[in-house]
């Protein structure tokens, strides 16, 4: 407004505004000219009304002056004379403050009623404000005895996942968050996810020397409103979960984000040194293995008959997604329980009822008489995703029941790794769940696959008695399938692993589930070609399909690439093959498929111009099959162990700049093609450097430090680092992957690589290698590459990979008893541990490796004659989560291993033991020697699933 108006007539005044900084407004913003006949100024705030009024000496002042800011002054006097507001989270508490300083009643009511709506339970979504700003907001309210804090830590306990994930969450006040966890609206998706925020938090902003101690920030004690005995097992256990919370955020976010975990776990979880936490984790996987071998549920002897709220997972009406994996110790009672009415002490009568459920779930029991109608469930309507994977414990098949009543809008249910669920209830899980839209049934694949192993023996199949009575009273018999007018709404199904599923299944799922898009049939070694090829006939909409080691053949090609417009029997379309299901194929994985030939490969291939993900290990591909590929959205090609060249999987290279992930293992001619390098190199490297960026790659025959110097460009982002059999990695090699001159650090040089395997390589790896730290390293393979390693070496790797879950050793021969007690306390919370021709690692017994209780996968081989006779049975007890066990007869302390039967075996699903003959070393002698060498003659498998146990004996050494 010009500041040259004429006020003589005093029918103007002139606000003259002073920034509050003490700066003045420049040019012509300087002044601000106001007409005296204009009533709104006076009518609308207070402050003017008194001011321009005759109220104060100002008031006969042609201009006055306002000290305030400026922005926010402007955006008031806009709001006065009827120009529209747009509040945020940024200017809330500007304009709140001027509204309140001068008077204006009108936009107060506005602020309030924004903040009012925005953190209410219908508001906007959290990320469109800003986590800082509403702290800021939280602040200037406590310190003014302003009324809306409740609003805020309502919301932002609502909002505790999106809250936790913010840059500035460190910078919560410790008031506030404590607040936050104490609301009973606070919603997360687990119990770990909130120790996750906690620990995060905390490793912010405790001070080093009260890290020390268990008393010097009282702080800690906010670790007493985590509910430990509801924390997965992995995690209290010492996994370092929280890193793949976050990683979906921008690279800048996540390298800041893994700073401050990084700084928890240094300091407080990797070297142990807090006390305080060290009992805390103590406690929390005593909990946890108290309840999950507890056979039996009464409340009265685990509570004492007290309180059950540490027994209460956290849900509320907000609840989107819950959170179960790796809790062995939830099973149908504890579930029931947190599906009852909130109270501190449970009604008598339902308390009993729960008691009752308990014994005749511990003894197998009928169970039909329970009225399911007398437990007043909760109905929770937010709730979209229910994962319970891993929760050995879970009656599945007894749970939908509750699902369906308790989350009415359930979208997603990960079950995977759920033994006692029967795919034949697959129907009535989508009978209970009409919303269901994706479902996860996994299970381990058996390592019997027909196109694999050579079968010596195979004994008759035990039938699980307490698989089928106990189930059957909980849930009667219901046909596989039965039809309805109103279909599926199923898009993704998964049934990896799933040996009871058969064609019949197959045929059922197509005819209820028309929309289905994915499929993962991986391992299902009871389907045929052409149940697949029926359910790929039927299933029009499919785009990605999942069927490694399986029989998938020529009739599923032929169903592929036959045009899904037509309905007569014509098997291909030549001509134009835009209509066929091949075509719209994204994932396509058949590795280990062996029944495919060369002419079916050529059509397939040539048809699945938009696949983005392809799986052809162990196939009859050839390079011809490979040049007919023309698709240019490859983001993941697997060709290991095949009959490719570098020349064909070079040509997929160089039309996919898109290839993230390439596995080309088990190509063992690639040697004969060093030759046709340039500058020493590979073309295919060469390739591969220049126009991809590598998230992943594994490599055997051929790869050498030239490969690896032709690849720098391309592995700068390099998560998955595989160097298998026939390669060579010279004393330098590793260094080049970890080095590079832009990185100056570490930890920046290895942002990415979480998984690194050098398998049977030609070349020693030093121990002086894994000298750096490497926090993010989560899965580390050193098969017979390390042979010189000692305890100390593998002390010193614990120290600088802390946070490995997965580690597998073979051929390290100087290791010994002690490494047991490096290894669980190193890497307490790993799930899968693999010692195989290590020295003497077990010629004491096992004892310290039981310290490790999260362990999925366990093998130990050739590691020393000490294991006891019943190692299988007591390592079932002990490690709630294992699965899968693979030992050795030559390790047998007593020569023989006592085998589990059903109620020892726990949550195993698969062991496998492997006998060797001993061949004696001679050189033609006749004489008897006692220099001998194992040979091997065998394994014994033991597979269960849903129905039954099969031993089989096969050549093979799995």
């Amino acid at each position: 407004m010009a500041s040259d108006v004429d006020t003589a007539d005093g029918e103007t005044v002139i606000l003259n505004c002073i920034d509050s900084d003490g700066s003045k407004l420049d040019g012509d913003h300087e002044e601000i000219v106001i007409s005296t006949a204009e009533y709104r100024l006076i009518q609308q705030s207070s402050y003017f009304h008194g001011l321009l009024s005759g109220s104060f000496s100002e008031s006969c002042f042609d201009s006055i002056s306002i000290h305030w800011d400026v922005e926010s002054l402007l955006s008031m006097l806009r709001f006065i004379f009827g120009c529209s507001m747009d509040i945020t989270s940024e200017n809330f508490l500007p304009l709140y403050e001027a509204s309140l300083f001068f008077g204006v009643d009108k936009l107060l009511l506005v602020c309030r009623s924004w903040l009012e709506y925005v953190t209410s339970e219908v508001s906007i979504w959290p990320p469109q404000l800003c986590l800082e700003d509403l702290v800021h907001i939280w602040d200037y309210g406590r310190e003014n005895a302003i009324d809306f804090i409740p609003q805020l830590t309502g919301y932002l306990a609502r909002n505790f996942i999106w809250m936790a994930s913010c840059d500035s969450f460190h910078n919560v006040p410790f008031e506030l968050l404590l607040s936050c966890v104490k609301q009973p609206c606070l919603t997360v998706d687990s119990e770990k996810h909130l120790c996750d925020a906690i620990l995060l938090w905390l490793g912010a902003n405790t001070n080093p020397s009260d890290r020390l101690s268990s008393t010097g920030d009282t702080r800690l004690e906010i670790l007493t409103e985590i509910r430990t005995s509801l924390l997965s097992l992995p995690f209290a256990a010492g996994m370092s979960s929280p890193l793949s919370c976050y990683f979906q955020s921008t690279d800048a976010q996540v390298l800041f984000r893994f700073l401050l975990i990084i700084s928890v776990f240094v300091r407080i979880l990797g070297k142990r040194r807090c006390p305080f936490f060290s009992k805390f984790a103590e406690r929390s996987v005593v909990a946890i293995c108290s309840l999950a071998a507890s056979r039996s549920f009464i409340l009265a002897d685990i509570l004492g008959g007290g309180d059950c709220n540490q027994l209460r997972i956290r849900l509320t009406e907000y609840t989107k997604i819950l959170d179960l994996s790796g809790c062995p110790q939830i099973n149908l009672p504890l579930l029931l329980l947190n599906m009852l009415p909130s109270s501190n002490n449970l009604d008598k009568l339902l308390m009993k009822k729960l008691n009752q459920l308990s014994l005749k779930l511990e003894r197998h029991m009928d169970i039909s008489r329970i009225s399911w109608e007398t437990f007043p469930v909760l109905t929770f309507e937010a709730v979209q995703v229910v994962d319970v994977s891993n929760c050995p414990m879970l009656h599945l098949e007894a749970a939908i029941e509750f699902f369906s009543k308790s989350f009415p809008s359930l979208t997603t249910l990960k079950a995977a790794y759920i033994l006692t669920f029967r795919t034949m209830k697959l129907y009535q899980l989508l009978q209970r769940c009409p919303l269901l839209s994706d479902i996860d049934l996994t299970v381990d694949s058996t390592p019997v696959i027909p196109a694999k192993v050579s079968v010596i023996s195979s004994f008759p199949a035990a039938m699980l008695q307490i698989s089928t009575s106990p189930n059957d009273e909980i849930c009667p018999d219901v046909p596989a399938f039965h039809f309805s007018r109103q279909l599926s709404n199923i898009t993704k199904l998964i049934l990896e692993g799933r040996t009871d599923i058969y064609d019949s299944d197959l045929q059922n799922i197509a005819q209820c589930c028309p929309s289905l898009c994915c499929i993962n049939l991986n391992a299902c070694t009871s389907i045929t070609d052409s149940g697949i090829s029926n359910l790929v006939l039927k299933c029009v909409e499919l785009h990605s399909i999942f069927a490694c080691d399986t029989s998938f053949g020529h009739n599923c090609v032929l169903s592929l690439c036959r045009n899904i417009s037509r309905l007569d029997a014509v098997a291909m379309k030549m001509a134009d093959n835009t209509n066929s299901l091949a075509y719209q194929l994204q994932i396509l994985h058949i590795g280990g498929c062996k029944g495919i030939n060369e002419t079916s490969f050529l059509e397939l291939i040539s048809q699945t111009q938009r696949i983005r993900s392809l799986c052809l290990r162990e196939t009859q591909l050839v390079d011809n099959c490979l040049y007919k590929f023309s698709g240019s959205s490859l983001e993941m090609l697997d060709v290991s162990d095949t009959k490719v060249s570098f020349h064909a999987v070079g040509h997929v290279v160089r039309g996919n700049p898109l290839l993230k992930c390439l596995i080309a293992r088990g190509l063992r001619h690639l040697l004969q093609e060093e030759n046709d390098i340039l500058g020493n190199s590979p073309v295919l490297y060469y390739d591969l450097g220049k126009s991809c960026n590598l998230e992943e790659i594994s490599l055997g025959w051929g790869f050498s430090f030239f490969s690896l110097e032709s690849l720098r460009p391309a592995i700068k982002m390099l998560r998955t680092f595989i160097v298998g059999l026939g390669g060579s990695l010279g004393e330098d090699g590793l260094k080049l992957v970890v080095s590079d001159s832009v990185v100056r650090n570490i930890l920046e040089t290895l942002k990415n690589l979480q998984v690194l395997a050098l398998c049977y390589c030609f070349d020693e790896i030093s121990s002086l290698s894994f000298q750096s730290s490497a926090p993010r390293l989560r899965k580390l393979k050193l098969e017979r590459v390390s042979t010189q390693m000692t305890n100390d070496d593998l002390l010193i790797l614990s120290q600088n990979c802390m946070n490995l879950t997965e580690l597998s050793l073979v051929g390290c021969k100087r290791l010994n008893s002690e490494s047991q007690d490096t290894i669980s306390n190193g890497w307490p919370g790993l799930i899968s541990l693999h010692l195989e021709d290590c020295g003497e690692v077990t010629a004491q017994g096992v004892t310290s490796l039981m310290n490790c209780q999260a362990l999925e996968d366990l093998l130990l081989r050739h590691n020393g004659l000490g294991i006891d006779r019943n190692f299988i049975i007591r390592a079932a007890s002990r490690m709630p989560l294992l699965q899968k066990v693979a030992i050795d007869v030559c390790d047998a302390k007593d020569g023989d291993f006592d085998l589990p039967d059903f109620s020892d075996r726990n949550f195993l699903r698969i062991v496998k033991i492997a006998r060797c003959n001993l061949k004696r070393r001679t050189l033609g002698s006749t004489k008897s020697g006692t220099c001998t060498t194992p040979v091997h003659a065998e394994t014994l498998i033991l597979t269960w699933d849903s129905r039954k146990l099969s031993k089989t004996v096969v050549k093979e050494r799995l």
